[in-house]
């Protein structure tokens, strides 16, 4: 099984973060008159959320607009603190006169300026807003390549007492190396999500589904392929941690339980010889089922925190 004792998620993170940084530098860099770039974020209320808007409103200009209380929803509104971190971070504030008035915070710069452009953005989304992960962003069509809205996992289709899955997703492929099993996952997460997936410097694969964040991993031989998600954090007390994961395993059919230093992690293998795409539709929907209806209950039992709560609020 592909060894998950070196997992560090806040390392993988803060890569994610760089690598969306670079992306987004890339279109800014690129970005005309021709349409604007709209990266909001995911809310679960029709309340107006948080975005960041870019657009060229002139040869070589690029103008970002960041969401402000003025245009916010109440589930929303930025504190007076944040507000304040906005113009510290350099962003303009809302305007009502200059050439281009606004109700946003805002920043201007050359378009040869596209990495601050970028920092600016991603520093708005994530150490203001609280995005935690590039994945749970929204870009419109123009953001295709930074993160495409996710795709849900659908079961397999019953009739009557029979499961049915597509052909294709039956097909087993015997991996020529650990390589070539890379890119049969790749491949088949394209399919799964409508876009390749993005690989962080360790090989490691996020993946939304709904409001849960998982990770894949292939393992360095090429036998299995781990699909993981850390569940707990700052786990208090190990011997007592150890004696639930212990009784949870004993009833868990697919999935295991580990602890990993101070962390709890789910996770499930798919063989890999040969690899099988209906394999990994199931392990990708039986975790995240997993994962998402037992980490608070766990996080609470365990005096711990779930992956998206603050360490001072447990």
């Amino acid at each position: 099984m592909a060894d998950i004792d070196d997992f560090d998620i806040d390392r993988s993170i803060a890569q994610a973060w760089t690598e969306f940084q670079t992306r987004l530098s890339e279109i800014i860099s690129v970005i005309d008159d021709s349409g604007d770039l709209t990266i909001g974020t995911e809310s679960e209320s029709d309340d107006p959320a948080p975005f960041v808007r870019l657009a060229c409103p002139e040869r070589d200009v690029v103008r970002a607009e960041a969401a402000s209380n003025a245009v916010l929803g109440d589930d929303f509104q930025l504190t007076a603190a944040q507000n304040e971190a906005m113009q510290k971070l350099g962003w303009e504030p809302p305007t009502s006169s200059g050439p281009r008035p606004t109700p946003n915070f805002w920043a201007e710069v050359a378009q040869e300026e596209s990495d601050r452009l970028a920092y600016l953005t991603v520093a708005a989304l994530r150490d203001v807003y609280g995005v935690q992960h590039p994945i749970f962003l929204a870009p419109d069509q123009l953001a295709e390549v930074l993160q495409p809205g996710p795709t849900p996992i659908e079961g397999p289709v019953l009739r009557g007492s029979v499961v049915e899955l597509d052909a294709v997703d039956l097909t087993s492929t015997m991996p020529r190396s650990p390589e070539h099993l890379n890119e049969l996952v790749d491949a088949e997460l394209t399919t799964m999500f409508g876009h390749p997936p993005i690989r962080d410097v360790e090989g490691d694969v996020a993946i939304r589904v709904g409001s849960t964040m998982l990770f894949l991993r292939t393992a360095a031989d090429g036998q299995d392929v781990v699909v993981f998600a850390a569940v707990v954090h700052d786990v208090a007390g190990r011997s007592r941690a150890m004696e639930v994961l212990n009784d949870l395993n004993v009833d868990a059919r697919w999935v295991k339980f580990q602890l990993v230093r101070d962390r709890v992690f789910v996770t499930v293998s798919v063989l890999a010889r040969p690899f099988v795409p209906a394999h990994l539709h199931q392990a990708v929907r039986i975790l995240s089922d997993v994962a998402d209806g037992i980490d608070e209950e766990l996080a609470t039992k365990l005096n711990g925190r779930t992956t998206f709560t603050e360490p001072d609020e447990h």
